[in-house]
């Protein structure tokens, strides 16, 4: 069976829903009466938990100490009322971790990288210089650093903010077969700042946190059956649009894809 590992910084989600039918006396905010509260991992581990809904075999490289973000959410309209995050800093991955990984023992290589402090660029390098099958999500300032992944997911903001490097550099990505793939919302997807791949099916969208994790998820699970960047990029985009239609940082339901 063909195995995936997923390596990058990781945290614990929390929501906590109540009714909110009144503001406060004391200030103009409004006063939650608390119903019920939820929890799952985020970050690289609601990737694993993704590519494990979607039947992947998948192990995890990642931060034993992880923040813990609280979301504070109105039961009815699904509005977050207050995020708190709590010991948001994560110690970085020691090079006897990295060095101690046998790469062959997987057929894909995952990168999640939230720039919370877990992967440095050189950690990143290390790891694509020992495997040739990396796809990478990675919140950090592109260089060319980043071209030794086979591909590059982000999002249309990340590359917004990061437009002047890519384009500039767009003949050494080339050339290094480091493929780019921009999440573009409701509007999809692209592949190598060209080919279109539309949302299928817009549903409802009730929310957007992990919604990235759960594309790159997509990705990968199709592509290590398929080896078809295409058609994966299509499965993504069904798994993202379903997700986004979940209450909370949802896992992937493949029967509803």
């Amino acid at each position: 069976m063909k195995k995936v590992l997923v390596i990058g910084d990781s945290c614990s989600d929390v929501f906590r829903y109540g009714t909110c039918d009144r503001l406060s006396p004391e200030a103009p905010v409004a006063v939650m009466k608390p119903t019920r509260t939820t929890g799952n991992g985020g970050m690289a581990i609601n990737v694993l938990d993704n590519l494990k809904a979607l039947g992947v075999e998948a192990d995890i490289i990642t931060n034993d100490i992880r923040p813990v973000k609280t979301r504070y959410v109105d039961e009815v309209s699904n509005q977050i009322l207050l995020r708190v995050d709590e010991a948001d800093e994560i110690r970085p991955i020691t090079a006897d971790t990295l060095q101690k990984l046998d790469f062959t023992q997987y057929d894909i290589v995952v990168i999640s990288d939230y720039d919370k402090g877990y992967l440095s660029e050189e950690d990143i390098i290390y790891i694509t210089n020992n495997h040739h099958m990396v796809f990478m999500d990675s919140k950090k300032k592109f260089g060319v650093w980043a071209f030794g992944a086979k591909f590059i997911k982000i999002n249309q903001k990340e590359f917004n903010e990061n437009l002047q490097f890519f384009v500039e550099n767009d003949e050494i990505r080339r050339t290094r077969s480091s493929n780019l793939i921009v999440t573009e919302g409701k509007n999809g997807a692209n592949l190598n700042l060209g080919e279109k791949f539309p949302i299928e099916n817009e549903l409802e969208v009730r929310y957007l946190s992990g919604a990235g994790d759960t594309f790159l998820a997509g990705l990968v699970a199709d592509y290590i059956n398929n080896a078809d960047i295409r058609k994966a990029i299509r499965f993504a985009n069904r798994c993202a649009a379903w997700v986004v239609s979940q209450k909370g940082v949802a896992v992937v339901n493949p029967e509803k894809i």
